[in-house]
């Protein structure tokens, strides 16, 4: 069966005028509905009252005499009359005068009382009777009679009208007022909405206007600022990497190029051998380019991988020993220190040092691994020329190299330290580098929680 359509307001502003109004006209309905039931109680009781007290005057008057020259109002009551058992009417006030009884209903007791509502035709005024029965008045058994207009809102739904309107007044003006301040409120919420619009890729610099209101809504906007502040430096980091990206391509595309080109202009005149020798290399730099670029990739798309407890200790001495450089490589590790990382992942970060502090060592690097409170550090020392104090944040950066790196190493990417780190950052863990005091040149240092190791994980 299709599904009924469901009326539904989208606006915020009309959804919470709305729901005011709602709110509120349930409370009015059950207010209008208290207030008329007391309303008529208490109209009715004073009508009962206003008539018995005339009719009690009465009954006391004729325990010592009759009234021979007729009633006169009491209290305001201008219709009594004195009717016997019988019903013959035997003294009234001149309004009644001529009338028959007001009602034929006459108290069960000797002394006791009656109320009635006595309409004498339809659509003509109701009176409210109010009786009284004496056995010692100077007619003997009699019945004392009196009676007042019953008023117009307990004839009619004058009453509940009247309420009603009131009601719908009310409404009204709490719709009117909700409507006002819900609009007043998320006026600022507007001014964020349009802000956002405004703001493009070219221009990530602008801002949200805060209200100085210091509620939710200038939370909302501090938070959107926030967002936008770091989204503008993802941006510059991500123009600056595709810049960085794009330069570094271009040099081995350019010289493969050129090798191809100078061989096809002049086969017979040249090395074919060695040009292909130039063309591989640079297929090669190329290569370690993509592949690191992939990796920086991953890391920054937190692309999930498997991830197990690992003997830091073990992983850093086995790295070592398969080392095959000429300079001395050496370790001291503590074996049993795990963390919860990639194996892949930890092992091409530990390579990534190795090879760095290789590369700058005067002839020796040592590797070190221990337990330091709740953390698993491990430290690649060598004996170079240290990492100047300004340039040590600058390393870490995508394809930053200094110069002695790239005299040291000229095909290199520039991006295994950039690497490392996003590595160490993905593991919830730093990298950082300072000076040795072990062997004077630099010290890289890897930080990472510490695992309890495979058994507390089956």
């Amino acid at each position: 069966m299709p599904k009924t359509p469901r009326l539904r307001l989208r606006s915020i502003r009309a959804r919470a005028a709305a729901g005011s109004v709602l709110a509120a006209a349930v409370v009015l309905v059950l207010a209008i509905a208290a207030t008329s039931l007391l309303a008529r109680a208490v109209i009715e009781r004073e009508e009962v009252i206003t008539a018995g007290e005339a009719a009690r005057e009465v009954v006391v008057d004729i325990q010592h005499g009759r009234a021979d020259g007729g009633l006169r109002p009491r209290a305001g009551v201008i219709r009594i009359q004195i009717v016997s058992p019988e019903g013959g009417v035997l003294a009234a006030t001149p309004v009644l005068s001529g009338s028959g009884p007001l009602t034929m209903e006459q108290p069960a007791d000797p002394d006791g009382q009656i109320t009635e509502v006595v309409c004498r035709s339809p659509g003509a005024d109701c009176l409210t009777v109010v009786g009284f029965a004496t056995a010692d008045s100077a007619y003997g058994q009699a019945l004392v009679y009196a009676a007042v207009p019953r008023s117009l809102l307990l004839t009619g739904p004058l009453l509940e009208l009247t309420l009603i309107g009131l009601g719908a007044a009310a409404l009204a003006t709490i719709g009117g007022l909700a409507w006002w301040q819900a609009g007043r409120t998320l006026r600022p919420v507007e001014a964020v909405r349009a802000g956002l619009a405004r703001i493009s890729a070219s221009d990530p610099d602008k801002r949200l206007p805060v209200p100085d209101t210091g509620d939710e809504i200038a939370a909302l906007a501090r938070t959107a600022n926030d967002t936008l502040r770091r989204l503008e430096v993802a941006l510059d980091r991500q123009r600056g990497f595709v810049s960085d990206a794009s330069h570094e391509l271009r040099n081995p595309i350019a010289g493969l190029r050129t090798r191809l080109e100078v061989e096809l202009a002049d086969p017979e005149g040249g090395d074919a051998r060695e040009a292909l020798r130039g063309a591989l290399h640079d297929t090669a730099r190329l290569e370690r380019i993509v592949a690191d670029l992939l990796e920086l990739a991953r890391l920054d798309a937190d692309v999930a991988v498997g991830r197990e407890p690992v003997d830091l200790g073990e992983l850093a001495a086995v790295e070592v020993e398969r080392r095959t450089a000429a300079l001395r490589v050496d370790s001291s590790v503590e074996r049993g220190t795990y963390v919860y990382a990639n194996r892949l992942r930890l092992a091409r970060l530990l390579t990534n040092l190795l090879a760095n502090a290789e590369r700058h060592a005067a002839g020796r690097v040592l590797v070190t691994v221990a337990r330091e409170e709740q953390q698993a550090v491990l430290r690649v020392h060598d004996d170079g020329n240290g990492v100047p104090e300004q340039d040590r944040e600058r390393i870490f950066e995508r394809f930053a190299r200094l110069d002695e790196s790239r005299r040291r190493d000229p095909g290199g990417t520039g991006l295994g330290l950039a690497i490392s780190r996003e590595i160490a950052k993905a593991k919830g863990g730093t990298l950082d580098v300072a000076d040795s005091p072990v062997l004077g040149g630099a010290v890289f240092t890897l930080r990472l929680p510490l695992d309890s190791g495979p058994k507390s994980r089956t």
